[in-house]
């Protein structure tokens, strides 16, 4: 009788074995380097046996430190030393700050930082007070949380005031732009701990050019720009999605001044370029005079080629530099060729970028981080922001384009005018004065001030006047009749001799009938009042009964009505009449 198997048949037995001892190689492999022996023996009966020998050795760890020859050599010196031959080891000073530091290790803030303050309150003369200040931003630094990274940025602040000059002012300066750094969130989220993080390296950048972090700051520095970027980047590309031009340059253009090393600059030009070209479809589109729609047109044909060309020419190694040639190629543009500068730049600049592993998706996955995977490696960060373009700049210069494209002989806006020569007489001869045609009387160069009065000049006719000016000594008065007043003359006759009126011949306000009003009447006295009713009389509705109770007078249900004395109607309601 055949024993049946769990499996239907021996091939399907066959491949479970070789997955299960796959399985199993796979896990002894990671856990163990497996070496052994094997020894063939045979016993009394004449059969075979085979024993195998197997050891097992641990892989490296990857985390493990190389320390290098001194550092063995300064380890060995420092365990051979005994405790009491170590020096400053039995100072108080040395023994707090030694352990606050063995207690910020174990995690252990509270007790640390109370031990340093200790030491920075009992002993203001030790050695230790420097390291004492820095340590306390560390254990806050450590603790991690807001309340806490907040209060190490204040400590950290305190030690560069105190120790402007020390080594680890530096470290102390880098550690608030990590600070902001740990904090920052990813680009379509709050910015600002990304702005303050570009300040903090900046600064560090600019105060200690000389520290050994520097690398470390620019790099930082690259990777919180990295996240800016892309920020403005995305705005941009959803105002073009909205077909709003103008936000979509604006943003694009301050990518392409402020964060050079963008890892996606070549899409940022590619969009800058298409928006231009969406500006130059909408002017295509307007009913305008042919010449002024083609002045137009080559304005914003110009941008979009010279965006297109400058991926073309600058990012060469760059993943769609094929996208800005096939644009240049359908506007009928002859394609630039780069330098060999410019194709060693772009490629160096493009392998300084580190590609994506599993470990960075699944950390991104996971963690609420930016993505800094594709922040350069290599080149200088920008350490001043350019002036940043703004939409309502970009809709000034559509407005400009716009009027010059239409108006190109017009002067340009704040032009000044051309001054009309000043006409000087040159021949005062008579014969001149004569043969010349009458010219209007020329402008005065300056307003006329409150001494300028017209005077009359003699036998001109009655509406003739000339403007004389009476500053500085006064003048002579003319020998006719009449008064003077003040520099003005008054004249006593007009040209026919006629005599002028003393209100000078203008109309008198008010109405011509100019009679008083008689004075308004006094009300008369008012008369006595009379009373008909005699004094010892009282009126009949008083007068009481003679028995002594007053009748409660009758109800007039025709004048009043309520719930109790309505008048009934019956049938006299349904009469029409």
């Amino acid at each position: 009788m055949n024993k049946r198997s769990f499996f239907p048949n021996l091939r399907a037995s066959a491949l479970a074995g070789v997955a299960v001892a796959g399985l199993l190689t796979g896990s002894i492999a990671a856990m163990a380097q497996v070496t052994g022996s094997s020894q063939t023996t045979t016993d009394a009966n004449g059969q075979q046996h085979e024993s195998a020998t197997i050891s097992a050795t641990p892989p490296d760890k990857k985390d493990k430190v190389v320390q290098s020859k001194d550092t063995k050599k300064e380890l060995r010196k420092e365990k051979s030393m005994k405790p009491a031959d170590v020096p400053d080891q039995k100072l108080p000073d040395k023994v707090l700050y030694d352990k606050a530091i063995d207690a910020t290790k174990r995690g252990h803030f509270d007790v640390a930082r109370l031990d340093l303050q200790t030491l920075l309150n009992t002993y203001p003369d030790s050695q230790y007070q420097m390291k004492a200040k820095l340590a306390i931003g560390d254990s806050w630094y450590r603790e991690g949380g807001t309340a806490a990274l907040t209060q190490a940025e204040q400590e950290y602040k305190d030690f560069i005031t105190f120790f402007p000059n020390a080594p680890e002012a530096a470290e102390a300066q880098m550690r608030v732009g990590d600070i902001y750094f740990r904090q920052m969130d990813k680009p379509d989220r709050d910015y600002a701990k990304a702005v303050h993080a570009e300040e903090e390296y900046r600064l560090m950048l600019q105060q200690f050019p000389e520290s050994t972090l520097v690398p470390q700051a620019k790099q930082r520095l690259r990777e919180v720009q990295e996240v800016m970027a892309t920020r403005e980047a995305n705005i941009a590309a959803f105002y073009a999605t909205h077909n709003n031009y103008p936000a979509t340059i604006a943003r694009y253009q301050t990518v392409v001044d402020t964060y050079p090393q963008y890892s996606h600059m070549d899409d940022v030009l590619v969009g800058l370029g298409d928006a231009y070209e969406a500006e130059a479809r909408y002017v295509r589109a307007l009913k305008l005079p042919e010449a002024g729609k083609a002045r137009l047109e080559k304005i914003y044909d110009d941008q979009a080629i010279a965006a297109y060309s400058k991926v073309v020419l600058e990012h060469s190694a760059s993943p769609h530099v094929e996208d800005a040639r096939d644009r240049l190629d359908a506007m009928n543009v002859k394609i630039p060729q780069p330098t060999p500068e410019q194709i060693a730049a772009s490629v160096a600049l493009e392998n300084s970028r580190r590609q994506y592993r599993l470990q960075d998706r699944a950390r991104l996955l996971v963690l609420h981080q930016p993505d800094v995977v594709m922040a350069a490696r290599d080149g200088e960060p920008t350490l001043a922001d350019p002036t940043p373009t703004i939409a309502p700049h970009v809709v000034n210069k559509i407005k400009s384009d716009f009027t010059d494209a239409m108006n190109p002989n017009a002067p340009a806006a704040g032009a000044p005018l051309a001054a009309n020569p000043a006409t000087t007489p040159t021949d005062t001869s008579a014969a001149a004065t004569e043969n010349a045609a009458p010219a209007a009387p020329a402008a005065p160069a300056a307003p006329l001030a409150l001494t300028d009065v017209p005077a009359a000049a003699d036998g001109a006719a009655s509406g003739a006047s000339a403007t004389t000016s009476i500053s500085g000594a006064a003048p002579t008065p003319p020998a006719t009749s009449g008064s003077h007043i003040g520099g003005v003359e008054i004249l006593n006759s007009g040209s026919n001799g006629t005599t002028v009126p003393a209100d000078g011949g203008l109309k008198a306000v008010g109405p011509t009938n100019s009679t008083p009003l008689p004075e308004v009447e006094k009300a008369g006295a008012a008369p006595d009042a009379i009373n008909d009713i005699k004094p010892g009389t009282q009126p009949a509705a008083q007068t009481g009964n003679a028995n002594g109770k007053n009748k409660k007078p009758e109800f007039d249900k025709s004048d009043e009505s309520d719930s109790k004395h309505k008048k009934k109607k019956g049938l006299s309601k349904l009469n029409p009449f």
